[in-house]
Parts: C-alpha cells; structure tokens; sequence
C-alpha cells in the first residue's frame, strides 16, 4: 500500500506554528489540550517539535496461512463474524473473525463494546498486532487496525499499511488519537514553517527543507526519509545553541579588547618552587594553556575540569600569581561560604609569603570590617579577594579587575555570573568545576569556553575503596566506622532527608544521629550538619570536625563539593538510589585526601534493580568523566547541571548523548558561518537569528547573538 498523502493548506494570514496554541488543531478541543499541555505542549509548533520515539514498519501484509507466533504482522481481511463475546469465567471481550483467500484469523478487544458500531460482516480492515496460536486458531489481542474503504485501499491510513509513528504519551491519550492528531497538524500547518537554515547550509549537509523535514519525520514514506527529516530538525536546533555559543567566542577573540597578562611568570615560578611536591604533567599542560591565553590581548574564556583532588586550586593560584604580577587584582567567588573559607586559606596559604593580600568577602561581615575590606579592595590594598555572592554586589568595586575564577559555576544562576563579570573591563574568566561533563554536553554548556582538562592525578592519592550493601548490612557498616574512628580516623554519614516526613520512610539526619548516638554508634563523637543551619552554625561544625574534635559527621549533601579533611577516611551513604550518580562520585571525593585508605558504602535495596545496576557504576569505576557519561545517559542534562545554572533552552528534538556527531556537524557549520559573517548581517541568517534569541530570550549572558 502507497502512503497517504499530506495536503498542506499554509494560509498566509494565519499566525505562524510557534503562535498558535494547539487547541486550535483539528481533533484536540479543551479536554486533549489540557492534556498536551501536561507534555508541555502549548503551541502548534510545540507538537510537531515533538517527534516520535521510533517507528514501527507496517508495511508488509502477512497472508493468514503465513503467521507465525510470537511475532507481529499486518494482515488485511474481511469480517467474517463479529460481536460480544461473554465467557462463563473471565471478561467480555469484542471479538471479530477476519478471512482472506487462505485463512482465518481471531481478533480480541477487552472494554471495547463500542466496536459493535464501527465493524460489521463484510467491513475490510488492516490490523496489526502480535499473533499467537491457541487451541487451533491464530489470535490477535488488542491489534491496532483500519477500516478499508471498498471503493479504496488508501483512506490515509495512519496505523497499519505503512511506517507507522510511535509517539511519547501522556495519560488518557494513546497512540491513535495521537497518530490523527499529529496528521492533521501535518496536513493543516506543516506548510506554515518557514526555511531558516541558509541554502549553503542546507548544501553542504544534504538536508532537506523545512516543509518536507516536518512531513517526513512524522509520516515518512520510508526510513531514510525519517532519518533524513530527524537529522535536519535535531541540527537546526544544535545550530541555534552553537550559533549562540560561537558568537560570543569568536566575538571575544575578533573584538573584545581585554587586560594582557604577558607575565614573565617570576612569581609563579617562585610558588612551583616552594612546594613539597612537582606538579602532574596534566597541571603543567593546563598552565601553559592558561598563560597562553592570559597573555593575549583578548581576555580569556577558559573552563578548567578536573577530578576532585586533581590540584585545580593551585592552577588558579597560578593564573593569579600571573594577573597578579602585571598589575590585576582577581576575584574568587565559590558556591557556599564553606568552600568560600576553605579556598581563602589555601591561596593564603600559597600567596601570603610572596606578600599578596588576600580577603575573604563574605554576607555576615560585621558592618565595620567590611566597609574596611572593600576600601582596601578599590584602592588596589587588597590584590586577591575570595568569596560568595556578596562579590557580586553593588558596593563591591575593583581598582583593577583582571581575571575572574568561579568554581562549581553550575551552582551559579547566569545572571549572577554576568554581575561579576561587569566588574572588571573584559576579565580574564577561569571556570572551575570538579564536576566532570561529558564532552558533549561541555560543548553544548560550555561551548563559548576553551577547555582544559586535568586528568592526572597527583602521586600517591590513594583510589577509594568503594562497595554497596543491602540494608540489612548496615549493622556491619556501623561496627566497621566503629573501628575507624578508634583507629584515630574520622568518617561521613550522608542521608537524603533533615528531617522526618510521614510521607517517606527515608531516615532524616536528626533521626539517624539520635538513633545511632543510643545504638550503634553509642559513645562516639557525633554531630549534624544539614542545609537548614546557619552559615554561623554550618562553619563551627566543620571547624569542630576539622579540628578532630568530632568522629563521625552525619549529613545531608551540603558536603559534596569543597570540603576537604584529610583525616576523614569513610563514607556510608544511605539511601543512595535518591542521588545521581555524578553527585554520589562528588560525596566520595569527600575522602580520599590523605595518606590512609579511604572506603565509601552505598546503601541501596537490590530489589530496586535499575537503581542497584546503576549504583554498580561507582563500584567499578572512579573515572569521573565514565560516571558522568552514564548520569547524562540516565538524568539527562537538565537535570545533572539543573536547567537555570546552564542557562541553556531545554533541548526538544535532540539528544546530546545520542547525536553526538549532528552536535560536533552544527558546531562546526556555526563556527563556518561567523566566519564569514560575524554579525549575521546577511539576511540569509534572519530566521536563525530570531529562534537563536527566542531559544535564549531571558538567559542572561547568552541572550545576544547578531
């Protein structure tokens, strides 16, 4: 059977796809419209961007003497017998006898007595489903079908006889009343899209227009047209993000005129000199980078990743001791006023003894001593100021803001970041995260950056021993944090929850302090430590676990990122299918930092099989960069960075795990376009322009391209 036909009825005077709100499609109404919102289906052009999961091939007809059980087929035949069928035991069901030239077959539908109105003897139909043999018969449950017009085989059949789409659903609306709603917004507006991809583009990648990509990925004629179609819609959609992206780095590098830390490098040579220890070859590899780029004179965009404890701080102080040197004052700012302090020592630390003045800026300096800071900070006293959000505000003011180094910058909304930035007259920006990001996903959230990895660790930092337990282990995870801590060590217990709910039997930090401060753990050091506290209180507890003077430190995921005691040499997780896999790699770089072996529990229930093979990972691996692949394989992107941090559009048609080379194709044709038309002047580039902004309206740094 040849597939239908699509007859686009484009009107000139309608609103375009992205205007016109979907209740409007032939076949929705209020009721369906309510439910497709629910899929985040607003707009006509939201509901064709929604494409199928996969196809189905319905285009072979099986003759009833050739079935096989066990498989699916598409027969074509004539009703023989039909009506209500009411066994003595079991549900009523609908059953309809279909023959062609060389058998029979038996055809059930359960809670579907409306059938008596549609079928009756003599009515040709197309039925696909899976076929089983019984009792002699050949039997289809539940097939999908069409009613066949005599006087036509073809009435545009949309479930049997041809490629048939199978769409994401929601409840209450399946597959066939989504089939003839997608067709009829196919039919209506397909021919309402306008071309926005120039035709060089167009040329160089073989794609197909705009018109034909939207008819063919959701009724293709075969399976190369609907890859041909996905192919095109999922590029365009990579090209507006990397258009977005490139023009902010090829913009920086043509023509933004930045501070040119061409340092002859004295200072940061004397701090290389005064360690213990020699650098790893990938630390050496990342500094020469970051020179290279701090002495240009268009200021750097750099993201350094590296894996918790591959020596990133000292990096940066290295960058620092560069700006430093040619005059530049630098800025810190960190996620938490935990990190924030602990970052203050370390450059203090490194810097103090070549003279540079560092200070921490944090919200609760008393009024005084932050009014003295910021004046030493605006007359240049103060060459290296580390802190929190408070950087960011509005009295807050750099004599001479050179280089700028965030760290977790995914903790961090965009707008947030762009403050810190306007600080400074086009700063270097050093980008630090110990969060490793898959490569596509950097070069789709990260892709104005260059990008440095460290992927070597410094000698002698021991790999943490990590295993996973059922529940019923934990009293033999209590006695062997017992033995640590008698043993002079200290240890981590996280749990999901700070307190108790009646709705979830996930233990809260209270619960399980007071529980084990009486049980297992009875005459220990314990103490809590949990989001809900204040800076105040948080600081003096880890103070307090710093100094040793507390043995086992029960949590919530306040501790993932920063928090750095070397003594503390076990971690029990519980709970741990409530956490993503790249934020449970985070928790166990919690320990591991000094010289004695480090061992991190996972407690998980292996009834809960998914979750209990995904937990494997980190028992196999702690290759940051591996975990984090199959966390964006199982979360996606939203929610392993969180969508606002990113400042990215959440993605509709593609996939970044999956498209990896439509991505790194999009990347480069964005890269191909700026260079010849930086600005996008040529008016070949208007429609991509507009869904580039209308994709970023409202994102902060990203919202400019043109």
């Amino acid at each position: 059977m040849s597939p239908p036909r699509l007859h686009s009825t484009a009107a000139k005077t309608r609103p375009p796809p992205s205007a016109t709100a979907v209740r409007y499609v032939r076949g929705v109404g209020a009721a369906r419209a309510a439910l497709l919102e629910h899929m985040g289906i607003h707009t006509v052009e939201d509901l064709l961007l929604t494409l199928p999961r996969r196809y189905q091939d319905r285009r072979h007809l099986v003759k009833i003497r050739d079935l096989e059980g066990g498989g699916q087929a598409t027969v074509a035949g004539t009703i023989q017998v039909c009506g209500l069928v009411r066994p003595r035991f079991g549900r009523a069901f609908f059953e309809a006898i279909v023959g062609d030239t060389t058998g029979l077959l038996k055809c059930r539908w359960y809670n579907a007595a409306y059938l008596r109105d549609q079928f009756k003897v003599g009515t040709r139909l197309l039925l696909f489903g899976k076929v089983t043999r019984y009792r002699g018969s050949w039997i289809m449950q539940h097939p999908e079908y069409e009613i066949l017009d005599r006087e036509n085989d073809d009435p545009s059949a949309l479930n049997v006889g041809r490629i048939v789409p199978v769409y994401p659903l929601t409840e209450q609306l399946g597959q066939r009343a989504m089939r003839r709603i997608m067709w009829n917004a196919v039919e209506t507006y397909s021919g309402d899209f306008h071309e926005m991809l120039p035709e060089a583009t167009r040329r160089r990648h073989g794609l197909p227009d705009i018109v034909t990509a939207i008819r063919q990925v959701h009724f293709p004629p075969d399976m190369h047209a609907a890859e041909a179609a996905r192919y095109r819609l999922v590029f365009e959609e990579f090209l507006c993000i990397q258009l977005v992206l490139a023009a902010r780095k090829v913009q920086s590098e043509r023509f933004l005129k930045g501070i040119r830390h061409a340092a002859a490098g004295k200072l940061r040579r004397r701090l290389i000199d005064s360690l213990h220890f020699r650098l790893t070859s990938a630390q050496e590899r990342v500094i020469r980078e970051i020179n290279s780029d701090m002495s240009a004179s268009h200021p750097m965009h750099r993201l350094l990743q590296g894996d918790v404890g591959s020596g990133k701080t000292l990096v940066a102080a290295c960058a620092i001791l560069d700006a430093v040197e040619c005059g530049s004052q630098a800025a810190v700012m960190s996620p938490t006023e935990i990190l924030a302090a602990q970052h203050a020592r370390t450059l203090a630390h490194y810097l103090a003894p070549m003279g540079i003045k560092t200070t921490l800026l944090t919200g609760r300096l008393p009024g005084p001593e932050r009014r003295r800071r910021l004046e030493d900070i605006s007359a240049n006293r103060t060459a290296v100021v580390i802190g929190t959000h408070a950087l960011i505000q509005e009295d807050v003011r750099f004599h001479r803001l050179g280089l700028v180094v965030i760290d977790e910058q995914h903790r961090f909304g965009v707008a947030q970041r762009a403050r810190l930035y306007e600080k400074g007259s086009c700063p270097d920006i050093l980008v630090m995260t110990a969060t490793p990001i898959p490569r596509t996903l950097a070069m789709t959230v990260y892709g104005d950056l260059d990008i440095s990895i460290l992927d070597e660790m410094p000698p002698g930092r021991r790999p943490v021993v990590t295993r996973l337990i059922p529940h019923e282990k934990l009293p033999q995870a209590y006695d062997f944090i017992r033995r640590e801590v008698v043993g002079g060590r200290q240890a981590f217990i996280v749990c999901p929850r700070v307190e108790e709910s009646p709705l979830s039997d996930l233990r809260s930090v209270k619960e399980l302090a007071t529980t084990l401060s009486m049980g297992p753990l009875k005459g220990l050091r314990l103490d809590i430590l949990h989001g809900r506290m204040s800076p105040e209180e948080k600081d003096a507890v880890m103070e307090r676990f710093r100094a040793a003077e507390i043995d086992v430190l029960i949590t919530t995921t306040v501790v993932e990122v920063g928090i750095d005691i070397p003594n503390a040499s076990t971690m029990l997780v519980e709970n741990a299918e409530r956490f993503g896999l790249a934020q449970l790699h985070q928790l166990r770089g919690r320990i591991g930092r000094g010289p004695h072996r480090s061992f991190c529990i996972l407690q998980s229930r292996p009834e809960m099989e998914e979750a209990w093979r995904r937990l494997e990972v980190l028992q196999k691996t702690s290759d940051g960069f591996r975990i984090a692949e199959e966390d964006l394989r199982l979360r996606g992107m939203g929610d392993l960075l969180g969508q606002e941090q990113t400042g990215l559009p959440a993605l509709r048609v593609g996939n970044l795990l999956e498209d990896q080379e439509i991505l790194r194709a999009a990347r480069q044709e964005a890269f191909t376009i700026l260079e010849a038309d930086p600005h996008l002047q040529n008016p070949e580039y208007g429609g991509l322009k507009e869904r580039a902004r209308r994709l970023y309206v409202n994102r902060g740094r990203y919202a400019k391209v043109g």
